[in-house]
């Protein structure tokens, strides 16, 4: 009896991209706390907003990573339970940008130029790349599609850094840091609504 007939041949192809998706998150994941590491360094030297929402952005993502990669084989009903917890991720990253832009007012210094695109010239590197292995699988199911929308927010993310450091460079002031913080919070604050919605209403299409 051949394997389509027995069904063996859709167990194969579905632990083969089950396999797929694990080997990528599992590269996607150390890039991200790597970047991390490097990032806290960058936003603490240049006092950069924009630079802090990135750092924030790539602890979240690999903390993102790391649950996704444990329910790659999972129930449907977890996978849709860990995009849930992936929004609250990208909801509290955002709360943090927020916080941190009230702290610094209304007449912001500017951060240091150098340490900040350095910093964002790297992380949008590592970003690219891990948007590159995410995207043939953002469409495989809920839990993929949630980790590839984090990886194109971070991708935004970057380009703004790295846009806000040349604005800073060029006028000298500390406004663009935060006017791309504010956009960056507009941006994180969607896309944790969005990540929630989509699970949510797979959650309700669910036999209980």
């Amino acid at each position: 009896m051949g394997t389509g007939q027995c069904g063996c041949g859709g167990n194969v192809a579905i632990e083969q991209l089950a396999d797929a998706q694990r080997r990528v998150l599992l590269w996607v994941m150390m890039i991200n706390f790597a970047t991390f590491a490097m990032m806290v360094a960058g936003s603490v030297g240049s006092g950069s907003s924009a630079l802090l929402s990135g750092t924030l952005d790539n602890l979240g993502d690999a903390l993102a990573y790391l649950v996704s990669l444990a329910v790659v084989r999972a129930s449907p009903r977890a996978k849709a339970w860990a995009a849930l917890f992936k929004s609250a991720l990208i909801g509290v990253a955002a709360f943090a940008v927020f916080a941190q832009l009230l702290s610094r007012g209304m007449t912001p210094p500017p951060p240091l130029v150098g340490i900040m695109t350095a910093a964002a010239l790297a992380n949008l590197l590592a970003n690219s790349v891990c948007l590159a292995l995410l995207t043939p699988h953002r469409r495989d199911d809920v839990n993929m599609a949630s980790v590839w929308e984090c990886s194109r927010n971070d991708v935004a993310e970057g380009l703004g850094v790295l846009a806000t450091a040349g604005l800073v460079y060029l006028t000298g002031s500390g406004y663009p840091d935060l006017i791309v913080g504010i956009l960056l919070l507009i941006l994180f604050s969607r896309s944790a609504f969005t990540v929630g919605r989509n699970a949510w209403i797979q959650m309700q299409g669910l036999p209980a």
